[in-house]
């Protein structure tokens, strides 16, 4: 007989025990960026859930880091993966959003790394191989808008994501991977602020030392103004008869 855990595994798929991976930074590089994140497609990793005859979709869900995402569920009680959308979650930091379904991608035929280096070919390969999460700057404006919103994240906030299989007739979940691990947006340089309370310390020991050393230049000037006056007048005086 087999031991538990044995049996155990072969009940685990092997999505279960994946993650959603950053995209290679040969692939893609400046990622991620201010609003985006791209991510590897799951190649292979839902090949052991298909079944013959059956539809498909991968569905992605997006959500903002908490302590608490890694054991948020994308599904009811019946199996059926949620609808929430970017504006339902508040751009994920309610919960997880539907960032984009599509379709499940080829194992048996992968695109061909090697056209990459081909300009006629390396969008396409980069579209089969990559997905990138906030790349639609229309669709919250669109009310008519098909298909899962996929709008710009937010900067310097970090995300977390998870593929699902989803069988197309039943509606129904057939297969997830893991909670992906923490990627995070880069922070928008910073601008000038003016305002003083938002300086150092130091700032505004030095401004007031700089206001105090103007105030006494300007005193001094104009007491040797009237210093001058005084004298002009007094000599004046001085010379009548």
């Amino acid at each position: 007989d087999l031991p538990l855990s044995s049996l155990l595994a072969l009940t685990v798929s092997r999505a279960q025990n994946l993650r959603p991976q950053i995209a290679n930074p040969k692939l893609a590089t400046n990622n991620p960026t201010l609003t985006t994140i791209a991510l590897e497609k799951p190649f292979c990793v839902f090949d052991d859930s298909l079944s013959p005859g059956s539809s498909y979709v991968v569905y992605l869900y997006a959500m903002a880091d908490s302590a608490s995402t890694v054991n948020s569920a994308v599904t009811d009680n019946s199996s059926k993966p949620l609808n929430t959308t970017f504006q339902d979650t508040n751009g994920g930091q309610l919960g997880p959003y539907r960032a984009a379904l599509f379709n499940v991608p080829n194992c048996a035929s992968p695109p061909l790394l090697a056209d990459v280096v081909n300009v006629k070919k390396v969008s396409d390969v980069l579209k089969q191989y990559l997905f990138r999460v906030g790349d639609d700057v229309t669709c919250l404006y669109d009310p008519n808008f098909p298909g899962a919103c996929n709008p710009p994240l937010a900067d310097d906030t970090t995300y977390r994501f998870k593929y699902l299989l989803v069988d197309v007739v039943a509606g129904v979940v057939k297969d997830q991977t893991f909670w992906s691990d923490p990627m995070k947006t880069i922070k928008q340089a910073s601008t000038i602020d003016t305002w003083p309370g938002r300086r150092s310390g130091g700032m505004i020991v030095i401004t007031s030392i700089l206001s105090t050393l103007m105030f006494l230049l300007v005193v001094g000037f104009l007491a040797s103004i009237f210093f001058f006056v005084i004298t002009a007048v007094l000599k004046s005086l001085s010379c009548m008869p």
